[in-house]
């Protein structure tokens, strides 16, 4: 993934669904050429010339100022996470080449998921393979797998993969559409941290290839932080259940996240964890 290609995908996608009206420009009549603002449209109302933004579009401008990046985010109405991609894109960090070496969790996060005993719990490496989980988790996501397979770089299971390619993990999410748009918000995130890396370009064609409806997805290029959500599932064992997931950032590990799904105290989900737990 060529990060200048990328960062005008990116733009021009925003621009097609922003309406010359909600931008405060006047309405006409008749068909326009291009669906949302015109490049010239957007650089008037940023306070740029239109050669600026469109060498911006291009990703001929690697020095573009805060002032620049601002107004036009503000001007495409784009949210923090979007914002934070069109800084990623268009300031790509240059990470010195070195020896590309499997991804692990360290041993205090795998015994602090352990340690959660009957609450799900897993560590997701930078592109969202699954380095660790504890017996809920396994039990919870991904049962027809192996427990070891995060231990075997060449095996690990990897959330977006499952999402899209994995016929158990679609029957798991009762609103799987959604899970599968906000797993693709997360990646198009992570590209934008990540620009060029050989793994996530491998992955996300891999997933095109397989998956009609990721390819779509990836084509819309909605960004999105993969926060804290309830997400209702249809387990083949414990039946329905709705959770809670929480994401924590590991600061020291390069984009490695824990997951913890709880549920609300009381409830049914919580009495479906219980039975969960029992069968692991």
């Amino acid at each position: 993934m060529d990060v200048r290609t990328e960062l005008g995908e990116f733009l021009r996608s925003r621009r097609a669904r922003l309406r010359p009206e909600e931008a405060g420009l006047p309405a006409h009549g008749g068909r326009r050429r291009v669906p949302g603002l015109r490049r010239e449209e957007l650089a008037q109302l940023a306070g740029v010339s239109a050669g600026y933004y469109t060498r911006l579009e291009q990703g001929q401008s690697p020095n573009a100022s805060d002032a620049v990046l601002d107004a036009v985010a503000r001007v495409l109405r784009l949210d923090q996470a979007e914002r934070a991609h069109l800084y990623a894109l268009a300031r790509p960090e240059r990470r010195p080449v070195r020896r590309v070496r499997p991804e692990r969790a360290r041993p205090g996060v795998r015994l602090m998921i352990e340690s959660f005993g009957d609450v799900p719990a897993l560590v997701m490496g930078r592109f969202l393979d699954v380095l660790a989980w504890n017996r809920m988790a396994h039990a919870l996501l991904a049962g027809h797998l192996g427990f070891h397979t995060p231990d075997r770089p060449g095996e690990r299971p990897n959330v977006a993969r499952l999402v899209f390619l994995d016929p158990h993990t679609r029957e798991l999410y009762a609103d799987w559409p959604r899970k599968a748009r906000s797993t693709v918000a997360d990646l198009r995130l992570i590209s934008g941290r990540h620009p060029g890396a050989p793994a996530l370009s491998s992955l996300v064609g891999e997933l095109s290839l397989g998956s009609p409806k990721f390819a779509g997805l990836w084509a819309a290029h909605a960004v999105g932080d993969c926060g804290g959500t309830t997400r209702a599932y249809r387990h083949p064992l414990a039946g329905g259940m709705e959770l809670m997931t929480e994401f924590m950032t590991l600061p020291d590990d390069d984009g490695q996240r824990v997951a913890v799904f709880n549920a609300e105290p009381g409830s049914s989900s919580e009495a479906a964890l219980r039975l969960l737990a029992g069968l692991v």
